[in-house]
């Protein structure tokens, strides 16, 4: 599903050019859950974006479903997006005046989806993570882990094939961290594929493949 073929990303900084992903090849199969770890600035969620087509690589080859996205133009990389890929972020970047429901509904105005059908499949989704009694409710009367399940609705309401969620547990303590987690868990039993950024062992084991970046390179990659 997902094939990255000597991948990497250079920042330039003035004169100074920084590497933050080198030669990296990488291939996940539809209905994975995958843990991308290594320590802050390792490259991890270089690697991420690229995945899910909020950055290009600067070198290299992805294909996702065999389609070559690498050298795809800006709207094209947002038709992709918003069809196969949902994204979860740390730092759940709902919109502060916008209801829950209205947050899950946002994606689907581009979509084409009519306005009846989209609401109600928000309301399903919302009500699956037990937000059904917080539909009207703003990002800011709700708690962090309230917050980081209706980003997961929002990923999920164009029913995307694969959720890439980037340290999605950082600003939630253990036990919510471990609600959240376990919510990815279920969505992969489902066929969803799951890749996910850590640096938190423990979150990382509700994983079934570890992929260690170190220095902007794969440096292991373990399935358990």
């Amino acid at each position: 599903m997902i094939e990255l073929n000597g991948i990497s990303k250079v920042y330039k900084k003035g004169n100074v050019e920084i590497v933050a992903l080198s030669e990296v090849s990488l291939k996940i199969k539809e209905g994975e859950f995958c843990a991308i770890i290594g320590a802050s600035g390792s490259g991890k969620s270089t690697l991420l974006n690229i995945i899910s087509c909020l950055d290009r690589p600067t070198k290299g080859k992805y294909l996702l479903d065999g389609e070559d996205v690498a050298a795809k133009k800006d709207e094209e990389l947002a038709r992709i997006r918003n069809k196969k890929i949902g994204f979860v972020f740390q730092n759940f970047n709902l919109l502060p005046r916008f209801s829950a429901l209205k947050n899950v509904q946002l994606p689907l105005f581009y979509s084409g989806i009519p306005q009846k059908e989209g609401k109600n499949r928000a309301i399903s989704l919302l009500s699956s993570l037990s937000l059904s009694d917080r539909l009207a409710y703003l990002p800011s009367e709700l708690s962090g882990g309230q917050m980081q399940r209706v980003a997961i609705a929002r990923a999920l309401v164009n029913n995307p094939r694969v959720i890439c969620a980037d340290e999605p547990t950082g600003n939630l303590d253990s036990a919510t961290g471990r609600q959240i987690m376990e919510v990815f868990k279920e969505l992969n039993s489902k066929g969803v594929t799951i890749i996910l950024v850590t640096h938190e062992q423990e979150f990382a084991s509700f994983s079934k493949r570890r992929i260690k970046v170190k220095d902007g390179k794969i440096v292991s990659d373990e399935v358990i």
